[in-house]
C-alpha cells in the first residue's frame, strides 16, 4: 500500500521508516529542508535506537522517500498526520497550529476514498472539527493514536501492545460499545469490527479494515485491534498519559512522606508493586517525568476539560504536575544540604541531560532543569550525557558540558545522577569515582545506584525518599 506521513519528527520519522520496513511504499513529508535532507540520506536527525538501520534500508530499497513537497502525498491510500501539538505559549492548552496546517496543505491532494489517519496527540473533539473538511474531498478521517516510548519507538511501532482506530460513528458492534479484537494468519477474528463506512464512487470503503491491512503483521500475530468512535480514540492517548503521570507522581508523593518519617520509598514500591492490581512499573520515585509528552499532555487535558465545563473531573492532574515539579526542587535541596548549605563556586557533576535514557530529547527535561537551578545558585555545573549534549548546549549554553563521564566528575565536590543511563547507574564504580572527585557527596535523583556500595566506598549518599 502507498502511504504518506505528514510530519517527520520523533513520531513521523519512526512511523514512516517502520511502515516501509513491513512492505509499504512510504513518502515522508516535512517543511524542514534540513530534516528532509538528513532523512533522505538515511540519517536520523535525532537519537532513536534502531531507526538509522531502518532508514538506510528503506531509502536504499526505494520503499521510503522523503520530501518537502506536499503534492507527493497524491496517490497514497492512507495519509498519517504526525505533527507536534506543543503547549501554547499563553496557557496550558495544546497548540493545534501544526495539525491544522498539515490538514490544510494535504486537502488539495486528497482523492475520493483516501483515508487520513491522525496520530498526533490532540484535545478530544479535534477530529470532529477536522472531519467535515476532509469529507468534503471524498476522503475519510480516522484517529489512530500512537503509544510510543522514546528509546523503544521502533519496536513499539512494528510490534505494538495494541492498535486503536477511531472512526466516525464508532464500531458497529451493538450498544456494548467498541470491542477489542485480534486477527490471526488464518483470517479475521470472530468478533465483528465493522466500522462506520464512507461511500465513494469506487464503492464502500471500510477505514478500519484498511488500517488492519496497514498493520497486517501486528494484526496477524494477535495484537488487540480496538475500533472506537473518534472521541474515544482521542481520549485513549491522553487518558493513558494522564494515568502514567499520576502513577509516577503518586510514588513521588509517597517519597515526600518517606522523607519525613524515615521510610524507604523503594521498598514501599516493591511491596505494593507485588499487588497485580497496582504493578511495579512506573513506581520509581525520583526527580519525576519530563519529555515532550506527559507534561504538556496532562496540562492540555486539564485545559480541555475546563473548556468542556468538566475541569473538576481532572483537577487532580494539577496536583500531579505540582508534585512532579517539586521533586526537582527536592533534588536541588539535597545537593545544597550535602554541601553544607551552599553550592556557590562548588563543582557539581550532573550525570544526564536527556529526560530519559536511550534518547537525546531534552524537552522539559528534569535533568537539565536541576542543572540550570544549581547553576543559578552559583555552582560550577558540568553536565554529561551519551547523546543529548548537543541539544542541551543549544538550549542552555550557560552550562558547561563534557562528553567524558570521568572528566565530568573529576575534582567535583558533589555528583548527582539525573538520567539513568547504564554507564552512570550500573557502570560507574564508587571506588573508581573516589579516585577522581574532590568530595564524596552523591545525590541519586533516580534511585538507581547501589546505596550500600556507595556508602561503603566512603560516600555520603542521598536518595529520593530513602533514609
Amino acid at each position: 500500500m502507498k502511504l504518506s506521513v505528514i510530519g517527520c519528527g520523533y513520531l513521523g520519522a519512526v512511523h514512516a521508516a517502520a511502515m516501509a520496513s513491513i512492505g509499504h511504499e512510504v513518502v515522508g513529508i516535512d517543511v524542514d529542508p534540513a530534516k528532509i535532507a538528513a532523512l533522505s540520506a538515511g540519517e536520523a536527525p535525532f537519537f532513536e535506537p534502531g531507526l538509522p538501520e531502518l532508514l538506510r534500508e528503506g531509502v536504499a530499497s526505494g520503499q521510503l522517500t522523503f520530501t518537502t513537497d506536499i503534492s507527493a502525498a497524491h496517490g497514497a491510500k492512507v495519509h498519517f498526520i504526525g505533527v507536534g501539538t506543543p503547549q501554547r505559549a499563553d496557557g496550558y492548552a495544546a497548540d493545534l497550529t501544526y495539525v491544522n496546517a498539515a490538514v490544510d496543505a494535504l486537502l488539495p491532494h486528497l482523492s475520493p476514498g483516501d483515508i487520513v489517519a491522525g496520530k498526533s496527540t490532540v484535545p478530544v473533539g479535534t477530529a470532529a472539527e477536522l472531519a467535515p473538511r476532509i469529507e468534503a474531498r471524498g476522503a475519510t478521517l480516522v484517529w489512530n493514536p500512537e503509544f510510543l516510548r522514546e528509546g523503544w519507538a521502533v519496536q513499539d511501532t512494528i510490534d505494538p501492545d495494541r492498535l486503536v482506530v477511531g472512526v466516525a460513528g464508532g464500531a458497529d458492534v451493538s450498544t456494548r460499545g467498541a470491542r477489542s479484537t485480534t486477527g490471526d494468519a488464518g483470517g479475521e477474528a470472530d468478533v465483528s469490527t465493522r466500522s462506520a463506512r464512507s461511500t465513494t464512487g469506487g464503492g464502500e470503503v471500510d477505514p478500519a479494515e484498511v488500517l488492519r491491512e496497514v498493520y497486517h503483521p501486528a494484526v496477524a500475530k494477535g495484537t488487540p485491534f480496538i475500533v472506537t468512535d473518534l472521541a474515544t480514540a482521542e481520549l485513549v492517548k491522553v487518558a493513558a498519559n494522564a494515568f502514567l503521570a499520576t502513577k509516577i507522581s503518586f510514588i513521588n508523593a509517597m517519597a515526600e512522606i518517606a522523607e519525613v518519617t524515615g521510610a524507604d520509598v523503594t521498598q514501599l514500591a516493591d511491596a505494593i508493586g507485588h499487588d497485580a492490581r497496582i504493578g511495579r512499573r512506573f513506581l520509581g520515585a525520583g526527580i519525576g517525568f519530563g519529555g515532550g509528552c506527559l507534561p504538556k499532555d496532562i496540562r492540555a487535558f486539564s485545559a480541555r476539560a475546563e473548556e468542556l465545563g468538566r475541569g473538576e473531573s481532572v483537577a487532580f492532574l494539577r496536583e500531579v504536575d505540582e508534585i512532579n515539579l517539586r521533586r526537582r526542587d527536592r533534588a536541588v535541596q539535597l545537593v545544597v544540604d550535602g554541601l553544607g548549605g551552599a553550592v556557590f563556586e562548588k563543582k557539581i557533576a550532573v550525570l544526564g541531560a536527556a529526560f530519559k535514557p536511550h534518547s537525546d530529547d531534552i524537552r522539559d527535561s528534569p535533568a537539565l532543569d536541576v542543572a540550570v537551578r544549581l547553576h543559578g545558585l552559583g555552582a560550577r555545573v558540568v553536565v554529561t550525557d551519551p547523546e543529548a549534549i548537543a541539544n542541551a548546549r543549544q538550549k542552555h549554553p550557560q552550562l558547561t558540558y563534557e562528553a567524558s563521564r570521568d572528566e565530568t566528575i573529576r575534582d567535583a565536590d558533589a555528583v548527582i545522577l539525573v538520567t539513568e543511563w547504564d554507564e552512570y547507574r550500573r557502570e560507574l564504580d564508587p571506588e573508581h569515582a573516589s579516585t577522581l572527585t574532590a568530595g564524596r557527596v552523591v545525590v541519586d535523583g533516580r534511585n538507581g545506584l547501589d546505596a550500600a556500595a556507595w556508602r561503603a566506598a566512603g560516600w555520603t549518599y542521598y536518595g529520593m525518599g530513602r533514609p
